[in-house]
């Protein structure tokens, strides 16, 4: 049987360009015009060097924080159903359109020395979140999490959950049916959830700078250097700028078949 194919109008065809290359030509650009030749001495730098280090640590901190509670979180929305439930979703997953530096600005107000617990977490023990690196994992994790529990959520009710009847049916309880049925079935989508939560986490600026500030050694992840080097040494904030595209373009690339549903 011969397919037809259906003719699309120039008109479209045209505007889809212009789109594409609207996307396209600043990331040319930014390939094009970077000092390739300075690349390494830009990359091993003292600065640069301990700014990639502390975003790898703080990024992969928020995304196993993320894990250990998103997961839960998810399996409630995916799998209860209780008064209130869409909104604490809604509320939840709110932080992916929220504009970063509310959110960093609402992380001091609940957790800064007067915030709504933070005054009683260093009253009471000297502990202290903003400007530090633990402020930076919370910064990431608040604005990355969402990320996980949306993925992780449309596995768990996308999956068949007649092999879990069949689990629990055979004697299995809820961790083991959890562990060895539940968590292999959603396996595909526990791992894209928690890539693009760390590359989310990874590439995090507004909150981070707001509640974390930029002190290097201590909160200057690599989106916060870049910011920094673009007014004092331009090559080096390019270099960077390019080892944060390579990073997103290869988690995309990963999982378009997961998360952008093309081949």
């Amino acid at each position: 049987m011969t397919v037809r194919r259906e003719r699309v109008p120039l008109v479209v065809v045209g505007l889809a360009a212009v789109g594409a290359a609207f996307f396209i030509v600043p990331l040319i650009g930014l390939v094009v015009r970077s000092p390739w030749g300075d690349a390494i001495s830009a990359l091993t730098a003292p600065e640069t060097l301990e700014a990639l280090k502390l975003s790898l640590v703080a990024s992969l901190s928020a995304t196993a924080v993320a894990l250990v509670l998103g997961v839960p979180l998810a399996w409630v929305y995916a799998r209860l159903e209780f008064p209130g439930r869409r909104l604490l979703r809604a509320l939840t997953t709110l932080p992916m359109v929220l504009p970063p530096v509310v959110g960093g600005i609402a992380l001091l107000l609940a957790f800064g020395r007067r915030g709504l617990l933070g005054s009683w977490l260093y009253g009471t023990f000297g502990i202290t979140f903003p400007f530090t690196t633990v402020g930076v994992v919370m910064a990431e994790t608040f604005v990355a999490m969402p990320f996980l529990i949306l993925t992780v959520e449309a596995g768990l009710r996308s999956m068949d959950m007649r092999y879990e009847e069949a689990a629990r049916a055979l004697g299995a309880n809820r961790w083991r049916v959890f562990t060895r049925v539940t968590v292999p079935l959603i396996a595909p989508s526990l791992i894209a959830g928690a890539v693009l939560c760390w590359a989310r986490a990874l590439g995090e600026f507004g909150a981070t700078i707001t509640f974390a500030g930029n002190f290097p050694g201590v909160t200057q992840t690599t989106p916060l250097a870049v910011y920094l080097l673009l007014e004092t040494n331009q090559d080096a904030s390019f270099i960077l700028s390019l080892v944060l595209l390579l990073v997103s373009l290869l988690v995309l690339v990963g999982l378009r078949n997961r998360w952008l549903g093309s081949a």
